[in-house]
């Protein structure tokens, strides 16, 4: 692992996080970082109460890329300003019922998975900041209309509400599933977790065997990854979110340092609309 956490993103600011939610008045006023520069544990469960995100389970947090973007872009909006939250982690059972009340919500939305905020900096121009986000290509940004945007750490893209096909089935039958990090940053024979997202169905599953690839087009394979599990099936079998959030794999030695993506393959797909395969967000690895 990198000597401390804070070289962890390729987006990040200086680790000092206000945050309040407008609904229940939590508020969090933390550093994500500790004096080693290590993640503040702290801090996180702090941010997680904010953010409603359920904390039962020993090391889930709301996801690190998440705060380290919303850190990254608050700076460079408006420093030293409050975030608002209007909405954080909703559990499947409320994203259905906003879903079913009419709300501006996707039946696969990246807020289930922990991974998502809508939010707004007073006196910052909602569509002024959608267009910062969004310059970027960096993650999932989405403005409605307002002062408020919402922004994620899936798969980048950009939405308003004249295009956002909340209202559609282009989400159903999992096409839209998208693979994911916990960091920006690792080394050689380090483990990586990864997260499976904008899931509509369970159960699917993944070949063992990933592919690391030394482009970000995904086109030259670098390297085998194994995937690891209980037993020594070629199909993993995910059966649900808590499992499409727990997968984990460790990456070979030898590798060249640089920027590199992950692919998986899907087995026991569920239905012929859903990809054969993913390709994860950019990551680098380091030489050390």
């Amino acid at each position: 692992m990198p000597s401390s956490d804070n070289v962890r993103f390729f987006r990040s600011g200086d680790g000092n996080i206000s945050i309040r939610n407008e609904h229940n008045g939590r508020e969090a006023k933390v550093n994500l970082f500790d004096p080693g520069g290590m993640l503040n544990e702290k801090a996180l469960v702090e941010i997680d109460t904010v953010f409603n995100f359920p904390n039962n389970r020993k090391g889930e947090h709301i996801s690190l890329r998440l705060l380290f973007l919303l850190d990254y872009f608050s700076d460079m909006i408006a420093p030293g300003k409050m975030i608002h939250l209007i909405s954080g982690y909703r559990s499947p059972a409320y994203n259905q019922k906003l879903k079913e009340s009419g709300g501006n919500v996707a039946g696969t939305s990246t807020h289930m998975d922990g991974m998502a905020i809508d939010f707004y900096l007073e006196g910052i121009n909602g569509k002024a900041m959608w267009e910062a986000v969004r310059k970027e290509n960096c993650c999932g940004v989405g403005h409605y209309g307002g002062k408020s945007v919402h922004l994620d750490s899936g798969k980048p893209r950009f939405w308003e509400a004249a295009t956002s096909k909340v209202g559609t089935r282009e989400s159903e039958f999992n096409r839209k599933v998208y693979l994911s990090t916990e960091y920006d940053r690792y080394r050689q024979g380090e483990k990586i977790r990864f997260f499976l997202t904008s899931l509509s169905d369970f159960p699917f599953g993944i070949l063992r065997t990933a592919t690391l690839f030394k482009d970000i087009e995904g086109k030259n394979d670098a390297a085998a990854l194994i995937i690891q599990a209980q037993d020594e099936e070629e199909c993993i079998l995910i059966n649900d979110r808590n499992a499409s959030r727990s997968i984990y794999a460790t990456l070979p030695g030898g590798l060249e340092s640089g920027r590199y993506r992950i692919r998986f393959d899907f087995c026991r797909r569920p239905f012929e609309q859903m990809p054969t395969m993913t390709l994860s967000n950019e990551i680098e690895i380091i030489k050390e």
